[in-house]
């Protein structure tokens, strides 16, 4: 009886163990190195379980039923595509890999729904399949489900999957018979909040079969999509999202930014990264029904951000606490001092990672602090040429911080931590790696003299033994980087 309450709580207690603590403190990872029965409760206790899958070894059918057996109450699995070139290839040429590429993804779904009962979120992303390999989850509650399909790609499979929430798809093109589905079965409305779909083109038409079922969605991402399908299908949609990422989908941005400015009135964060349209921001920038909820804007478009496109947003839009503009190479500064004199007292994270204005205009940053006094999280990453006069003028404002990432920022000196312990004592989390000109000392000194510094990322060289006691006394995580490594 002691025995089993002593598991009991031995397995209670590894549940509640941090996955990732601080550098000072025991790793979740070593508890089964004390003994078998230890690691017996271990795997007991886990509740995640993510794999690598080299679909060449052919031990991996073998071997997988013990894994998944000795791990019981997995909810969520992962099981992704890796080749080991340690490993020799089984298959004396491509062809006869394809044609055991079926066989091999048939065997993995087999052993999982069979070992899994718990199951409520599944990533296999080892192999494309087609739908009806899906059939032995059918009866499991999966809520999130992440795979690759073969084009062309059907979504009548998702009403057998009625608690799903969270749907990723990645379409790949291949050999693949079509489903037997119906194309067009009774309609049914589908509970799922997010989707992201990867590779969706022109003969995908099976898409508008899911948007027209879709009325609950909160979370789309696209990426590398060049249809949406038809548009007042997409648009069914969109009533309740709160969250777009559109990632390299040059050729559709336009439309889907026109279908987000009509018909989103709660949209909360929008991305666009890596293939933009002017015109389509210009309209979504002065049109937007979200201009009272729009929270967060991410946007990395090198060749299609300009000052209008955010003059219009500082003065349409009310609510922005989070801005992100990666290599925004023909914004100036002038639209920049705008949008912090609007936000002003919104905005409390602001990333501008590779961009020429704050490296060209001297005083920007300073006039950016003094607008962004409530300002907690910033990132000036990647601008090489950003000097220390500039970054101290912003810092003396912005007393508030707690987060700063400054990697990449190669002709700052030890001086900014000099700064940073004046100025901003609250800073919690700071990034300085390949920050060239900053010295071990400065490191330490700075690690002893920080007030709240609860982690510091920066290359293993700069990291003294002195630095390294003081920061475990003070219980901060530090991330060592590889010093050879250009990050």
């Amino acid at each position: 009886m002691e025995e089993i309450l002593f598991d009991e709580i031995l397995h209670e207690i590894f549940t509640r163990l941090p996955s990732s603590p601080p550098s000072s403190l025991p790793t979740y990872e070593s508890v089964p190195l004390v003994s078998k029965r230890w690691l017996r409760l271990y795997r007991a206790s886990k509740t995640s379980l993510s794999l690598r899958i080299n679909p060449h070894d052919s031990s991996v059918i073998t071997l997988l039923p013990s894994i998944l057996r000795n791990h019981p109450c997995l909810s969520s699995l992962s099981l992704v595509w890796f080749i080991d070139s340690k490993i020799p290839n089984q298959f004396r040429s491509p062809s006869d890999a394809a044609a055991a590429e079926p066989v091999f993804n048939d065997h993995l779904i087999s052993i999982v729904s069979s070992s899994c009962f718990n199951l409520r979120k599944l990533c296999f992303l080892v192999n494309p399949v087609p739908s009806s390999s899906l059939l032995p989850f059918f009866s499991q509650s999966l809520t999130s489900l992440s795979l690759k399909l073969y084009r062309p790609v059907s979504f009548d499979w998702v009403a057998s999957f009625p608690s799903l929430k969270e749907l990723s798809v990645d379409v790949h093109s291949g050999n693949s018979s079509k489903s037997g589905s119906n194309p067009d079965p009774e309609v049914v409305e589908l509970g799922l909040e997010s989707i992201s779909l990867t590779g969706i083109q022109s003969d995908d038409t099976g898409v508008n079969w899911l948007w027209k079922r879709c009325r609950k969605v909160k979370k789309l991402s696209l990426k590398s999509c060049g249809t949406i399908g038809e548009t007042e299908f997409f648009g069914l949609c969109l009533k309740n999202l709160e969250e777009i990422e559109l990632r390299t989908c040059r050729s559709i941005v336009d439309v889907v930014l026109l279908k987000v400015s009509e018909t989103c009135e709660s949209l909360k964060s929008l991305l666009i990264h890596d293939g933009g349209n002017k015109d389509g921001l210009v309209y979504f920038m002065n049109n937007a029904r979200c201009n009272d909820t729009l929270q967060k804007l991410d946007l990395r478009l090198p060749m299609d951000l300009v000052d209008e496109h955010l003059v219009s947003l500082a003065a349409n839009f009310k609510s922005l606490s989070t801005l992100r503009l990666t290599s925004c190479y023909f914004v100036t500064g002038h639209s920049l001092k705008v949008l912090a004199s609007s936000f002003s007292w919104t905005l409390e994270e602001l990333s501008l990672l590779s961009c020429d204005a704050v490296e060209r205009e001297r005083g920007l940053l300073a006039t950016l602090g003094q607008h962004l006094g409530r300002l907690r999280k910033l990132e000036l990453s990647f601008n090489e040429w950003l000097f220390v006069k500039e970054l101290v003028s912003m810092l003396a404002s912005c007393n508030g911080l707690v987060e700063l990432n400054l990697r990449g920022c190669k002709n700052l000196t030890g001086s900014v931590l000099v700064a940073l312990n004046k100025s901003c004592v609250k800073l919690r989390d700071l990034d300085i790696v390949s920050c060239r000109l900053i010295q071990a000392g400065e490191v330490e000194a700075f690690v002893l003299n920080s007030q709240c510094l609860k982690k510091i990322v920066v290359e293993e060289n700069k990291i003294t033994e002195d630095a390294m006691k003081w920061a475990s006394s003070k219980f901060i995580e530090v991330v060592a980087l590889d010093s050879d490594v250009p990050w």
